[in-house]
């Protein structure tokens, strides 16, 4: 091999990359072209045979400056000299710039170490950042050391705890659990559906080599997993699998889903997936294995739709609550949705209910006048970039009709101040009345918000003291859990429990919550609440709970937590006591 010394150009140089690599025409003709009896024919310069043509290329990758450099003479060249485009599929992405806005520079080091950040999140998270982002589709992309553990929440993180979820409860239990996709269960037909959705999806974002939006589709699915499959099946998995199998579903299903995941993320997270895959299955690596096949996972579209309605529903009212200071473990007497096909949602009213902690849902088919009647009106807005070039110097006319109400809407066609808008070109939503004597009968007592793709949901908000008992109650169960935690007990540890009240009045209020199964809820064989004028008033003052609690409680104490007035909805301190039966003690 020698150099050439005498370069035309540049360009021209890159630009003949394809053929100029292997020496073509020269040599490896029916490699480069495909010639008929290229099976039998000459080796290419790899020692590859065959008729498959190597030209163009299949797929060529650099930055959007190319567009003009190298994408450009690649295409003047094929052109000329073969009469074709000189590749296939093209991905142009943007700019990386550093945290300062400027092109990221090894001589401004304006970016992240790479090697703190594999140290403090992982390879796959610097992947993930950059396979999730906006720059492979042409978009620039600053790289801050934010953005990466970001997408370290969003996705890596619930993968693994969902896996070490999983692999904590199975190895309680002692199930081994089966590939399998036939539980009857509605919240493990719903994952299942929405597994074989992610399949089919994925593959077709990554055939077309859209990274980004495959991510964005693997990140959706990791919220469902965690947020809402996992968390509304913790009981199932709490129960176990009893010796005839019941229970088993739960645990097969979430198995078959996490396998399904990780070979479906395995592009984007390599390690990440490698390591949850080998737990799971003990196999050599997830790499070596086929890409899942949709088709093994029942279709169900009418529960997909449904169950991602109720968790938008939820999601909504959630936010309502929030807004209104209203904490979830707070019963609340009623909430009403307004929507389309109320019928596939009513065998979800129960999910509803202990979603949001409610006594009751309403499901109210929407009509035209639904709005109305809950004093709730209609808003329209006008988009000027898309009906400008029809109305040309109308539009203005049109906006201001439409911000000073002068619009109708009649057989779905919406006028504004005498002209008709056509679809595309406006944008009705729902909004509370701007005065409270308008919806006063509804309002005064309930939370609006409005549903994406139409409807509303009432909240309402007004509490009374069995509510709020049971509110307290389920706070308490809360710092249970918080004390077994601490206390380092296994989550099957059955325990003897002991509340303690330094206000009469929590005491009271506890008392209030008899439909709350506080000893059920937290594994307890033996519970028992006191209040603190139990106890002698210099013992109390002078002593810790150490020294008193086993007198007051009549059994040994391993462990207890006090939580100050107003850590939950307590108005003086509760402490928490808890013994493992037949456990050591460790006050």
């Amino acid at each position: 091999m020698r150099r050439i010394e005498d370069v035309l150009d540049v360009w021209f140089d890159s630009g003949s990359m394809p053929y100029a690599q292997v020496h073509y025409p020269f040599e490896n003709q029916k490699w480069f072209d495909g010639s008929p009896g290229g099976v039998a024919g000459e080796a290419g310069p790899d020692g590859e045979s065959g008729v498959d043509a190597h030209f163009p290329g299949d797929f060529i990758v650099e930055y959007i400056g190319q567009t003009r450099g190298w994408f450009y003479t690649l295409h003047v060249l094929a052109t000329a000299l073969f009469d074709k485009p000189a590749f296939r599929t093209c991905v142009s992405h943007g700019i990386v710039l550093g945290n300062d806005g400027q092109k990221m520079s090894k001589s401004l080091r304006n970016y992240p170490s790479v090697f703190e950040v594999f140290d403090r999140d992982g390879s796959d998270a610097m992947r993930w950042f950059l396979m999730s982002s906006p720059v492979l589709r042409g978009g620039n992309l600053i790289v801050t050391e934010e953005g990466i553990r970001e997408g370290t929440r969003q996705m890596l993180l619930p993968l693994w705890s969902t896996w070490y979820f999983f692999s904590l409860y199975a190895n309680a239990t002692g199930h081994t659990a089966t590939w399998r996709t036939d539980s009857t269960d509605v919240l493990d037909r719903y994952l299942l559906a929405k597994t074989r959705d992610l399949i089919a999806d994925v593959t077709g974002d990554l055939e077309r080599l859209d990274s980004t939006l495959a991510a964005a589709r693997l990140r959706d699915f990791a919220d469902v997993l965690t947020n809402w499959y996992v968390r509304r099946s913790r009981d199932r998995f709490w129960a176990g699998v009893a010796a005839d199998g019941t229970g088993a579903d739960a645990f097969d299903t979430l198995y078959t889903v996490l396998e399904t995941v990780t070979r479906v993320a395995a592009p984007l997270l390599p390690l990440v997936s490698e390591r949850i895959w080998q737990g799971l299955t003990g196999g050599r690596s997830v790499h070596l294995t086929d890409w899942p096949d949709a088709a093994v996972f029942p279709a169900d579209p009418g529960l997909v739709t449904a169950m991602d309605q109720v968790r938008l529903i939820s999601s909504t009212v959630l936010s309502l609550r929030k807004k209104a200071g209203l904490r979830v473990r707070l019963p609340l007497a009623n909430l009403t949705v307004v929507t389309t096909n109320t019928a596939a949602l009513a065998g979800f009213e129960g999910i509803l209910r202990d979603e949001l902690n409610l006594k009751a849902v309403t499901l109210v088919e929407q009509q035209p006048d639904s709005a109305e009647s809950y004093g709730i009106t209609s808003k329209l807005t006008v988009n000027a970039r898309a009906a400008g070039p029809r109305l040309g110097k109308q539009v203005q006319q049109v906006i201001k009709a439409a911000r000073t109400g002068d619009w109708s809407e009649t057989d779905g066609v919406v006028t504004a101040g005498g002209i008709a808008l056509a679809a595309g070109e406006y944008e009705l939503e729902l909004q509370a009345a701007s005065t409270a004597a308008d919806a006063e009968s509804v309002l005064n007592s309930s939370a609006l918000a409005l549903l994406a793709g139409g409807g509303f949901v009432l909240l309402e908000t007004t509490t009374t003291p069995e509510l709020e008992a049971e509110g307290l109650a389920r706070d308490l169960i809360r710092a249970v859990q918080d004390t077994r935690k601490s206390a380092g007990f296994e989550v099957s540890d059955r325990i003897r429990l002991d509340l303690v009240f330094f206000d009469e009045a929590d005491a009271a209020t506890f008392a209030l919550a008899t439909a709350v199964d506080v000893p059920g809820e937290t594994l307890a064989t033996r519970f028992a609440s006191h209040t603190s004028s139990s106890v002698d008033a210099d013992v109390l003052a002078a002593g810790t709970p150490a020294e008193w609690l086993p007198g007051l409680t009549g059994t040994p104490v391993e462990h207890y937590v006090r939580f100050e007035a107003n850590h939950y909805a307590n108005s003086a301190p509760v402490i928490v006591a808890v013994a493992r039966d037949k456990g050591t003690i460790h006050v």
